[in-house]
């Protein structure tokens, strides 16, 4: 099946409004679309519109961290407890015991805060409708997470947590005197031209032209209207999933950062040494480095990159370990719970060999 007959596909029986993907192989680009981009008014979804990028914002969050290493600015062996002295404490944490190599390999222990009663019922029920401009600062985040006991010591084990990565942007800040937006600004996005993309940080609205967002408010009931939930406060996301970006700025990202564009190789070998993820978990057969995730497709190419949800979104992000070809995807509605038979059914089209 073709990657255009899987994405029709994935309009007309999983309702998804619309779906595009964007491969990059040898110099030669191709990007195709089916649906729309906003519902009711017929809007093809097309190239450059922009789009919330959620997860795959780990990976420009890595890559900073992971510069700043081979600038000697910082290391991964520091401790949490010595940049951010004082905030992981208590109810059984001590930041003393966390690593930076541990927030972005995900193997801190520290709970996801996503996973918090209070913050699934403001962002995975119908009451989003009623919560979706809420404004966070990264401290109240952490503090979520310092509600509930640690899953596990620190080294000592594997789960995905989004406070890992808030705390990762709030040690880029302290260790550059500057906002996590800037940093990722001007380390990343001006380098290499990447114009549709940004850290959304406060603002609600898009700069450019962009998809419009939609929601089932995670009710399972196929006859359930989606609900237009473009407009929103990222800050919930922050350096774990605020980004905003397009398929081709994504594209370009995942090659220059595999190509070793963006990372001396002694960093970027850092960034791709993996850990299998326990089976059930995600996908089998997946691994995790740091901020970088890889997992073998049906056609047997290993890829790596990173996935992405957010509120109205999914996007999966992967590459060859060169960077030489690279597939980027994204659906503009965010049910499915996650999509994972869906997304990797395109990666493979785009990945496998050619009819």
């Amino acid at each position: 099946m073709t990657t255009t007959q899987i994405m029709d596909r994935a309009v007309t029986e999983r309702g998804y409004p619309g779906m595009v993907t964007e491969v990059r192989s040898g110099g030669q680009r191709w990007f195709g679309s089916a649906g729309v981009a906003e519902l009711g008014t017929g809007r093809e979804r097309l190239a450059e519109e922009q789009f919330r990028v959620g997860s795959i914002t780990k990976t420009f969050t890595a890559t900073v961290v992971l510069q700043l290493a081979a600038e000697y600015v910082l290391s991964l062996d520091d401790t949490v407890e010595k940049w951010l002295p004082g905030l992981v404490q208590g109810n059984g944490h001590d930041g003393s015991r966390i690593t930076i190599r541990h927030l972005l390999s995900h193997s801190s222990g520290l709970f996801a805060f996503t996973l918090d009663e209070d913050m699934l019922r403001r962002y995975a029920s119908p009451e989003l409708l009623g919560h979706r401009f809420d404004r966070w600062t990264p401290q109240e985040l952490v503090k979520i997470s310092l509600t509930h006991p640690a899953d596990f010591e620190p080294g000592k084990g594997f789960a995905y947590s989004n406070t890992n990565f808030v705390l990762a942007g709030m040690i880029i800040e302290r260790a550059t005197g500057m906002s996590y937006a800037d940093v990722v600004d001007v380390r990343i996005i001006r380098p290499l031209k990447l114009a549709g993309t940004y850290a959304a940080g406060r603002e609600t609205e898009f700069r450019g032209p962009h998809t419009h967002s939609y929601s089932r408010l995670t009710l399972p009931d196929a006859d359930v209207p989606a609900h237009d939930v473009t407009e929103l406060d990222a800050t919930y996301g922050f350096a774990t999933g605020e980004l905003v970006s397009t398929t081709a700025d994504l594209a370009t990202f995942l090659g220059a950062l595999l190509g070793g564009r963006l990372l001396p190789s002694t960093q970027l070998d850092e960034m791709l040494t993996m850990t299998p993820v326990p089976d059930g978990m995600w996908l089998d057969g997946y691994s995790y480095g740091l901020g970088l995730s890889s997992f073998e497709l049906p056609c047997g190419t290993t890829v790596y990159g990173h996935g992405g949800m957010i509120t109205g979104n999914w996007s999966y992000l992967y590459g060859t370990r060169d960077g030489a070809k690279v597939a980027v995807t994204n659906v503009n509605g965010d049910w499915g719970c996650p999509p994972l038979d869906l997304f990797p059914e395109v990666l493979d089209a785009a990945f496998g060999p050619a009819d």
